[in-house]
C-alpha cells in the first residue's frame, strides 16, 4: 500500500469504526429487546416465588411487555404505510401534472383555432358554406393548404437529382461510422454494436434501440443522422400521443390549412432525392406504439412498396403539393425509423405486434474510450446501399444447412413450450444475417442474436415456472444444433431468465 493509502486509511479509521459501532449497538439493543428466550428463564426463575400480589405483577409485566411490542410492530405499520402512501400521492401527482401539460397543449390548440376562426368568420361571426354543406376555401389565390410541403417543392423545383457516388463496402461503411463518431462527436460504439445497427437496415424499415438509461440509444441515432451528412430528424413521443395524425399531421377545417409535422415534411423531401433518412421516435414507448404508428406498421409490411401510400385528404385542391397523387402521400423508401426505449414504470410494454416488425437492438452498457483517426462524414446513397444489401444476399446467403437447424429449432420450441417462429422471423433473417457477416460479423452470432431477442423474447408471455424445467434442454439443444458456446446470446438470455422464476 502507498503512504497515500496508509494515510486515508488512517486518518479514516476512527470514523468507519465509530459508525460500525453504532450499528453493532443498534442490532445488539434490538436483538435484546426481542430475546424472547430471557424473558422465559427470568418467569421460570421466578414463577415458584410469586404468590397472590407477586402473580399479578408477574400478569401485568407480561401484559406491558406484549403491549410494547404491539406498540412498536404499529409504529413499524404506520410508517411503512405512510411511506406507501406518499409515493401513491406522488405518483398521482405526477400523472396529474402530465395531464394538465396535455390539457393546456389543447387549450393552446383551441386558442389558436379560435384566432383562426375569427380570421374567416364576418362581423357576426358567420361562417359561409359552398353548395356541399362544405366551409368555403378562404385560402388566398395561388396560396396552397401545405405550406411546408409546396415550400419543398419550391425548394427542389429547379434542382437536378444529385449524384452520390459511394464505394464503400458494407463493412468499411461501420468501421468510417465509428471512427467518424469517436473522432468528431466523442460518441463511442462497439463495433459488434455499430454492425448490428447498420445490419438491421437490410431487414426491417423500424429499429428499435432499448436498454437502460444513458447508454447512448438516442445518440446513436443521431449521430448516423450526422455521419452521412442529412441530420436525423427528432421527433420526441409525448404521452397524448393518440393516433396516427401525429405522424402525418391533420387538416383544420378552420383554417382550410393542414398542420404538417416535422416528419411528413421530411418524408415528402425524401422523394425528391437519393440520400438515407433516418426519423426519431424518442421514447416510442411512452404512448402506446399501436395507437399513433399502426397505421406505419401495416403500410410498412406491405411487400409492394408501390403500395406504401397514406391518404392525407380526401381531395385535390388547386396549389397543392405537386408530389401528391389524389391527396395521397407516397411512404419514401429511403427513410427508416429508429425508436429508443426505456422499460419503467412510466411506459408503456412493446407488444409482440411492434416487435415481430422491428428490429430490435438491446444496448446495455457503455464502450470504452478509443483512439479513433480524425474521420471526416460521407454522403449515403440509398440507391447504393441498397446495392450494398443485395450483394450481400447472393454473397453471404444463408445456407440451407443453417436454415434446416433454425427448422429444427423452430419444431423444438412448437414441441416443448408452444410457441412458432412465423415466416416473417425466417424472412428477417434471410436478410439481416447476409448483412451482418457483410459487416464484418460471423454467420451464427448473427443467428444467435436474432433468436435470442426475436424469439425467445417471446417465452415472456408464457407460464415462466411451466417452462423452468424446459430450459436447461433447449440451451443443450442449441449447443448440439450450432456448436458448444457458439450461442451466448441465447444461452445469457434463457438463464436470466430461469433467475426470475
Amino acid at each position: 500500500m502507498s503512504i497515500y493509502g496508509e494515510f486515508f486509511t488512517k486518518f479514516m479509521e476512527s470514523f468507519f469504526e465509530g459508525l460500525m459501532t453504532i450499528l453493532k449497538g443498534i442490532v445488539n439493543g434490538i436483538g435484546q429487546m426481542f430475546n424472547f428466550v430471557n424473558y422465559i428463564t427470568v418467569i421460570n426463575d421466578y414463577k415458584s416465588d410469586l404468590t397472590g400480589v407477586g402473580l399479578v405483577v408477574m400478569i401485568l409485566s407480561i401484559i406491558l411487555l406484549l403491549g410494547l411490542f404491539a406498540l412498536i410492530i404499529l409504529l413499524i405499520y404506520k410508517s411503512i404505510k405512510t411511506y406507501v402512501k406518499y409515493r401513491r400521492n406522488v405518483k398521482k401527482e405526477d400523472r396529474l401534472i402530465e395531464e394538465i401539460e396535455t390539457l393546456n397543449g389543447e387549450i393552446l390548440k383551441l386558442k389558436q383555432q379560435s384566432k383562426k376562426f375569427a380570421e374567416i368568420t364576418d362581423e357576426e361571426g358567420n361562417i359561409e358554406y359552398d353548395e356541399e354543406g362544405n366551409i368555403k376555401n378562404e385560402l388566398k389565390e395561388g396560396e396552397s393548404r401545405f405550406f411546408k410541403l409546396s415550400s419543398v417543392d419550391a425548394e427542389f423545383k429547379d434542382k437536378s437529382l444529385e449524384e452520390i457516388h459511394n464505394d464503400y463496402t458494407l463493412e468499411e461503411l461501420c468501421d468510417i461510422f465509428r471512427n467518424y463518431s469517436a473522432s468528431k462527436l466523442h460518441l463511442y460504439y462497439d463495433i459488434n454494436l455499430i454492425r448490428l445497427f447498420i445490419a438491421s437496415f437490410a431487414s426491417n424499415k423500424l429499429i428499435i434501440l432499448e436498454g437502460i438509461s444513458g447508454t447512448g440509444k438516442t445518440s446513436l441515432a443521431y449521430a448516423f443522422g450526422s455521419f452521412i451528412q442529412n441530420e436525423t430528424t427528432v421527433a420526441s413521443v409525448q404521452p397524448s400521443w393518440r393516433d396516427s395524425t401525429e405522424i402525418f399531421g391533420y387538416f383544420n377545417e378552420f383554417t382550410k390549412k393542414f398542420n404538417e409535422t416535422e416528419i411528413l415534411e421530411k418524408m415528402y423531401e425524401a422523394q425528391y432525392t437519393d440520400k438515407v433518412y433516418i426519423t426519431l421516435l424518442d421514447e416510442m414507448n411512452i404512448s402506446r406504439v399501436e395507437y399513433y404508428f399502426a397505421e406505419m406498421l401495416s403500410i410498412l409490411e406491405l411487400p409492394n412498396k408501390k403500395d406504401w401510400v397514406v391518404e392525407l385528404v380526401p381531395n385535390v385542391w388547386p396549389g397543392d403539393p405537386v408530389k401528391l397523387d389524389e391527396g395521397k402521400l407516397k411512404i419514401p423508401e429511403n427513410m427508416w425509423y429508429v425508436g429508443t426505449i426505456n422499460n419503467d414504470d412510466s411506459t408503456f410494454m412493446i407488444t409482440d405486434k411492434v416487435y415481430d416488425r422491428a428490429m430490435p437492438i438491446a444496448i446495455d452498457d457503455k464502450c470504452e474510450e478509443f483512439e479513433a483517426p480524425d474521420t471526416d462524414g460521407l454522403k449515403l446513397s440509398y440507391k447504393y446501399f441498397e446495392e450494398q444489401f443485395e450483394k450481400a444476399a447472393e454473397e453471404h446467403t444463408v445456407s440451407n444447412e443453417t436454415l434446416e437447424k433454425v427448422a429444427q429449432l423452430d419444431r423444438y420450441v412448437i414441441d416443448h413450450f408452444r410457441l412458432a417462429f412465423g415466416n416473417r422471423i425466417v424472412k428477417q433473417l434471410k436478410e439481416f444475417v447476409p448483412a451482418f457477416v457483410a459487416c464484418g460479423g460471423d454467420e451464427v452470432a448473427a443467428i444467435d442474436y436474432l433468436i435470442a431477442h426475436k424469439i425467445l423474447r417471446k417465452f415472456e408471455q408464457l407460464n415462466l415456472a411451466y417452462i423452468k424445467d424446459q430450459i436447461d434442454g433447449l440451451i443443450s439443444y442449441l449447443e448440439k444444433l450450432f456448436g458448444t458456446d457458439k450461442t451466448p446470446e441465447c444461452k445469457a438470455y434463457l438463464l436470466r431468465l430461469k433467475k426470475t422464476i
